[in-house]
């Protein structure tokens, strides 16, 4: 890159072949960068070596001494790593934070500061000189800094949080653990991944693989964000590693795998028990790996709190504290189904109940209830689980998933036979579950009498309360949106600004919108006679039933959600 440089610079007729030989002589004494030592011998000047590199490296040049840099902005970058990369942030926008380099095209030094940061980076360039001087005033001095490598920093995160696996790893065969454990850089980097996923407060962390590259995403409050780039040859070690943390069979690289990673952390002085459910797929490039968080402490059992409305929660609480029946939870992937039922087994929970539940995989453990993890690969599943439990004296059974016929005949059985059967679906809203039990084979008599409730949800995020500010639409664009000349008196609508508190998205959380349709006599009579799921909508909703729509006007009049994350989840 150097000798480029220079050939640049002989070009432009800016130094001589002679000029050009002692600059590339000093350089080799005292070190630094081509254009550093040659503004240093007064062959150039700061702004022509500027503006050859911006020309060089395709990105806008800048003048530091121009700018003065807030202090909040300089805290997202250690002192170390700036002076090690020779680097300076001077700007955050939103999510994104600007940093003035020497050299834009070392893309190590882009990634880890993504990494340590969660910002998507913009490189400018400056001179050399120039970012030595801003890190000297900024910094307080370069001389006292200690360099130190990037993934040292990255142990750090994980040092702080002392990260310990509570499942032994003896079963895995003494060669396979030697040979992970020897590459100390993948371990650490392992751990860092783990801890930093904990405190971004993400809910899934996506490894994977390409042809020439390979990235770490966070799923955070139901959004993917790219948090690291790791160079490829740490492909398989990466893969390795975590697939003996999670006991998997680390030669089998063709077939998809499941396990487990249990662990233990100290964050803030205070001890976690974190599981992350780690599932594999084997690409193109090599092994896909994702892994779900599983924290107790995010799981949220108090039912007031995962957005009901007051009188959905009215109807849904009156409906699981009957003595028998069904009531469904429908919502696609990561929409909070599983925790909506969990609250449901943690209202109902009582030392007079017995509490049987089939679920795939079992989340997280509860007190007082028989949890069965299936099986498949032995034939334990859904519907087997299903018959044991009939023969287990139940007052509630919890089926984690109604997949097929056999399991949506048995649960129905249970629910006329004097059980209350908790469970789930994959439909759009409630009254389409109801056509979806039907295609499935279960008779129109048998789905009226034994579905008291279904309730279908979507998890949408919060507006972040430390950037929340009033923003204007027009009144026609409200109107399109859904609420009527009533709602528009004293409407008020809010947005996130973007701040550190929320890494500049404007949100910060989550917060459920909910569908509970009641089944009424209207709408049994309704089933009976082969009603479609439009008729059925239209019936609920006379009959007090509020849309997954409607769930979210409510939210955005009181200022709890933006308006785009309801359009993106909802439809009218």
């Amino acid at each position: 890159m150097a000798e480029k440089l220079g050939e640049m610079l002989l070009k432009g007729g800016l130094i001589s072949e002679q000029q050009l030989q002692e600059a590339l002589q000093l350089q080799k004494t005292n070190g630094g960068k081509l254009g550093f030592n040659l503004i240093k011998l007064g062959f150039v000047k700061e702004e022509e070596i500027t503006s050859l590199l911006s020309e060089q490296y395709g990105v806008p040049a800048i003048h530091l001494e121009h700018f003065d840099i807030d202090e909040s902005v300089l805290k997202h970058v250690p002192a170390d790593i700036a002076q090690k990369y020779l680097l300076i942030p001077i700007e955050r926008t939103g999510a994104t934070l600007t940093i003035a380099m020497a050299d834009p095209s070392n893309i190590f030094a882009l990634d880890n500061i993504r990494f340590l940061t969660g910002y998507q980076v913009e490189p400018v360039v400056a001179s050399e000189a120039s970012i030595r001087t801003a890190i000297e005033r900024y910094y307080g001095g370069s001389k006292e800094m200690q360099l130190k490598d990037v993934m040292d920093e990255l142990e750090k995160v994980a040092d702080a949080a002392e990260l310990e696996v509570t499942e032994e790893e003896e079963e895995i065969s003494e060669q396979a653990l030697a040979a992970a454990s020897e590459d100390a850089p993948v371990v650490r980097l392992v751990n860092a991944i783990l801890t930093d996923s904990i405190r971004k407060g993400a809910s899934d962390i996506h490894i994977e693989p390409y042809e020439k590259d390979y990235r770490v995403r966070f799923r955070i409050d139901g959004v993917l964000y790219e948090q690291l780039r790791p160079p490829a040859k740490m492909r398989d070690g990466i893969a390795s590693r975590l697939k003996i943390l999670a006991k998997l069979d680390i030669a089998e690289k063709r077939l998809p795998q499941d396990g487990r990673i249990k662990t233990k952390m100290k964050i803030d002085g205070k001890t976690r028990e974190i599981d992350y459910r780690v599932s594999t797929v084997p690409t193109l490039y090599g092994e896909k790996i994702v892994m779900r968080l599983l924290d107790k402490e995010g799981l949220k059992l108090d039912m007031t709190k995962l957005g009901f409305e007051p009188e959905s929660l009215e109807k849904f609480e009156r409906a699981i504290l009957k003595p028998y029946g069904m009531c469904l939870v429908t919502g696609p992937t990561g929409s909070g189904k599983t925790n909506t039922l969990y609250s449901a087994i943690g209202r109902l929970n009582s030392p007079e109940t017995n509490i049987m539940t089939a679920e795939d995989p079992v989340e997280f453990s509860i007190v007082g209830c028989n949890q069965v993890q299936m099986k498949e690969g032995i034939g334990l599943n859904f519907a087997a689980a299903l018959r044991a439990f009939l023969r287990q004296d139940p007052n509630i059974i919890l089926v984690g998933e109604i997949r097929d016929f056999e399991t949506a005949e048995i649960g129905i059985k249970a629910a006329l036979t004097g059980h209350l059967v908790l469970s789930t679906l994959h439909t759009n809203d409630a009254p389409s579950t109801i056509s979806r039990l039907m295609n499935m084979g279960i008779e129109p008599f048998l789905v009226a009498t034994s579905v008291h409730l279904i309730q279908a949800q979507r998890l949408i995020r919060r507006i972040c309360k430390e950037c929340k500010e009033e923003v204007s639409l027009p009144a026609k664009a409200m109107l399109d949106l859904g609420f009527n000349e009533e709602d528009m008196e004293g409407l008020k609508i809010y947005k996130g600004r973007g701040c550190p508190t929320c890494n500049g998205t404007g949100c910060k959380g989550r917060i459920g919108l909910m569908e509970v349709m009641e089944m009424t006599d209207a709408l049994r009579e309704m089933v009976l006679m082969g009603a479609n799921a439009l008729e059925l909508k239209r019936q609920a909703i006379q009959d007090g039933m509020i849309t997954l729509r409607r769930s979210g006007l409510i939210k955005i009049k009181a200022g709890l959600v933006p308006v785009e994350e309801v359009l993106r989840e909802t439809v009218i």
